[in-house]
């Protein structure tokens, strides 16, 4: 299917639904105050009377019926405070997953060896990248790239799920169109589309608006597109060598908003789906927590007579923190002349418990136990009694680790295709077998009290006792201690039995 010709409404309008809710999503994710206020309705209490918008019927009254959306009273000073819960959460699933590289296994030693060194070219972050991403918006692509000028090897690169239009086909990516904004000017948008199918990757820069993807123009017509010019045929395809497509779809979890949806149903569901309404609250609790302490400062009410004037229609002023006063000239009382002092309660405990308890329901509902992200301290346990305490963290680690495996399988796959093709490196392209660390670690004293137990009870042998307790490490570090220990206690002496016949 080649690129879309016309001027067609960009993005497509059926995919209108996952955009809106990814723009949510990403704007949680930001927390950015100021976007969460225009996301919401809330206004800066400009103007004569903000307050409408909250009575407005549909989806525009709902969404400023949130506590963002309630605009700041005309005159005042924006006090609103955002927890940026969102991104811990987005990023905790990332060091969930990607705390340590996975381990890839292939067939042949020039393969393994290439590999090795593609794997240690900056993989690692590019996928925490994309777990943090997918974590957030539902699902990131993960395709292979490469540049001659910039690298000798080609690398993975992750593309958001808000820059595609996807294709999937009994659940699988059958092909996808990436595309981004290279230019605006004076109401025109210039957009880059990269459509990528099995064997093939088309290239298309479009000339149009904002919302309107306009027409065609060649691809030398600007300096971000330019470069791939000289390697696209007269149809704008470059040939991969590749007969799969070249991109993985990494699903953060399945879909529960747009299951009847035919065209989104494939689409990933978001850590933050569901708990918006919840952050919400947090942090109109942690503003109410705050506004307590302002109004709990002291506040000293004087007399006219104790207020100091600033010249002629400047007002006049009350300097608490002054430590001398002059004498005042007044023919009232005495008694009259007094200081009062006004000091609100700061409900503490009330507000850390109502805080308390939003984040650890967000949390839950987003799948995640709190030991995960410092909550209840950070006491030393065994990696049993971890494993334990952050149960639901571990299963929902578990359950992503299904959808990232295959999808990172075939990325890597993909990744030795560009790297024979286009560098002509001796490697066979093959789907690799993935093995994720675990993210917890054994406590060394623990290991060592279970390898001694088994080495009493004979119930393991040397080899393996050296693996449990060291799992990083290889088979030639593996043999070399065995050998070592075997040194050490006087068991390397050649067997007699097995020395050969007695002369």
């Amino acid at each position: 299917m080649p690129l879309p010709e016309g001027d067609l409404t960009w993005p497509p309008p059926q995919l209108a639904p996952a955009l809106d809710r990814m723009d949510v999503w990403d704007t949680w994710w930001a927390g950015d105050p100021d976007r969460l206020e225009t996301l919401y309705g809330g206004g800066s209490g400009i103007g004569p009377d903000p307050k409408p918008i909250q009575f407005s019927d549909g989806v525009i009254g709902k969404l400023a019926r949130w506590w963002w959306g309630t605009p700041t009273a005309p005159g005042e000073r924006r006090t609103k405070l955002h927890v940026p819960i969102a991104g811990d959460i987005c990023g905790g699933s990332a060091n969930l997953l990607f705390s340590e590289p996975p381990k890839f296994t292939v067939d042949g030693d020039a393969t393994r060896k290439r590999l090795d060194v593609l794997v240690d070219d900056g993989m690692l972050a590019t996928l925490q990248t994309a777990a943090e991403v997918s974590a957030a918006l539902g699902g990131a692509y993960l395709r292979p790239v490469h540049d001659v000028e910039v690298a000798d090897a080609p690398w993975l690169d992750a593309v958001h799920a808000d820059a595609a239009v996807p294709v999937f086909r009994w659940g699988r990516l059958a092909s996808v169109v990436f595309w981004r904004v290279v230019h605006e000017d004076d109401g025109q948008v210039w957009r880059h589309l990269e459509r990528h199918e099995p064997g093939m990757i088309q290239h298309g820069l479009y000339q149009g608006t904002k919302h309107k993807l306009g027409r065609p123009v060649p691809l030398q017509d600007h300096p971000d597109t330019e470069g791939f010019a000289p390697s696209v045929d007269d149809e704008g395809r470059i040939l991969t060598e590749y007969d799969k497509i070249d991109v993985s779809y990494v699903q953060n979890d399945v879909s529960r908003r747009w299951r009847r949806n035919r065209a989104l149903k494939d689409w990933g569901r978001s850590d933050l789906d569901g708990v918006e309404p919840l952050m919400d609250s947090l942090d109109e609790t942690y503003a109410s927590w705050m506004r307590d302490i302002r109004l709990g400062k002291g506040r000293i009410l004087v007399p006219d007579a104790y207020l100091q004037g600033n010249g002629p229609g400047k007002g006049a002023s009350w300097n608490p923190d002054q430590e001398a006063f002059a004498g005042i000239n007044a023919l009232a009382r005495g008694d009259q002349l007094s200081l009062d002092v006004a000091q609100f309660e700061i409900r503490v405990r009330e507000h850390r418990e109502t805080a308390e308890d939003l984040v650890n329901q967000i949390l839950r509902s987003a799948g995640y136990s709190g030991q995960t992200f410092g909550i209840g301290g950070d006491v030393a346990v065994t990696a049993t009694e971890v494993n334990s305490k952050e149960r639901r963290s571990m299963t929902t680690r578990g359950r992503k680790i299904l959808r990232v495996r295959p999808a990172l399988a075939h990325a890597v796959e993909a990744l030795l295709a560009v790297d024979r093709s286009v560098f002509g490196r001796e490697v066979q392209p093959q789907r690799p077998n993935v093995e994720f660390e675990d993210s917890v670690q054994e406590d060394p004293l623990s290991l060592a009290n279970t390898a001694d137990v088994l080495r009493r009870a004979q119930a393991a042998s040397t080899e393996t006792l050296v693996r449990m307790a060291h799992p990083e490490w290889d088979e030639t570090m593996v043999h070399a201690e065995v050998g070592r220990i075997q040194q050490e206690n006087g068991m390397a002496v050649e067997d007699p039995m097995q020395a050969g016949a007695l002369p």
